[in-house]
């Protein structure tokens, strides 16, 4: 017979186990530690918004921003680097303009549709 304390969502059991049979259960009244996570600020957007908004095609990590806000972008010039599933996406501009906004920094996390930056 050998005995284990098992921890499902939260809840401490003690399980004995007995050769040949089955398990039994009993809840414990072991309350587990559970931190939630710090939510990050989100960073505050460098520049006013513009009118072109450049969002995220999917969910990922920011690698580095490659452009300033005030700077004056070509469509198609690399604004930022996405990284998604361990492969590094170029953010281009979508259009001619100037940068008015980077909304993130490296090192963020994003979620799919979130605004990047913004041009004029």
């Amino acid at each position: 017979m050998k005995n284990y304390t098992i921890t499902v969502n939260g809840t401490a059991y003690d399980v004995t186990v007995e050769e040949g049979a089955a398990a039994t259960a009993a809840p414990v009244k072991t309350a587990a530690k559970k931190s939630a996570p710090a939510k990050k600020a989100a960073p505050a957007p460098s520049g006013s918004q513009g009118a072109v908004k450049v969002n995220s095609p999917m969910p990922g990590k920011i690698l580095d921003v490659k452009a300033s806000a005030g700077a004056s972008v070509k469509k198609g010039e690399v604004i930022m680097i996405l990284e998604a599933m361990k492969m590094e996406n170029e953010i281009v501009a979508p259009q001619d303009g100037t940068i008015a906004s980077i909304n993130v920094s490296a090192g963020d996390s994003v979620e799919a549709g979130a605004v990047l930056a913004t041009l004029n």
